[in-house]
């Protein structure tokens, strides 16, 4: 009998654990200069707030990436902006790949940031305990 009720219990706290969402952090890692990789990375964003309300995104671009933040290049153009209104979406972009590109801010689509340096913004957001998904094929 003594078993049997302390089964019953641990089903009863195991149930109760994973009932309860945890709110979750991830950076998402976007390096590529192909729109099918734009794209996928707007799908999983938009996704992500349905199923975790209280989590937070981050996408960080940088490298090759640099189109899918310029107004009039990229496109996901719409979406992004329309993400970036959630307080829980961040975008940014790597200031060293603008500076490559010669790209100038006014050149960004609204809502997009930037940080110095978009390997360490990745590498602080892990440090935080930020989940990591490298976007691409």
């Amino acid at each position: 009998m003594k078993t049997y009720i302390n089964l019953i219990l641990a089903y009863v706290v195991t149930v109760t654990m994973f009932a309860q969402e945890k709110p979750i952090k991830i950076v998402f890692d976007v390096t590529r200069n192909d729109a099918s990789v734009h794209e996928s990375t707007i799908r999983h964003v938009k996704a992500m707030p349905a199923a975790y309300p209280d989590s937070e995104f981050e996408v960080v671009m940088y490298s090759g990436s640099i189109d899918m933040v310029l107004k009039d290049k990229s496109t996901v153009v719409k979406d992004m902006e329309t993400l970036a209104k959630n307080e829980n979406i961040s975008f940014v972009v790597c200031q060293g790949t603008m500076k490559r590109h010669k790209i100038d801010t006014s050149e960004l689509i609204p809502g997009v940031a930037s940080v110095p340096d978009g390997i360490l913004e990745i590498v602080e957001k892990q440090s935080q305990g930020c989940g990591y998904i490298k976007e691409g094929k």
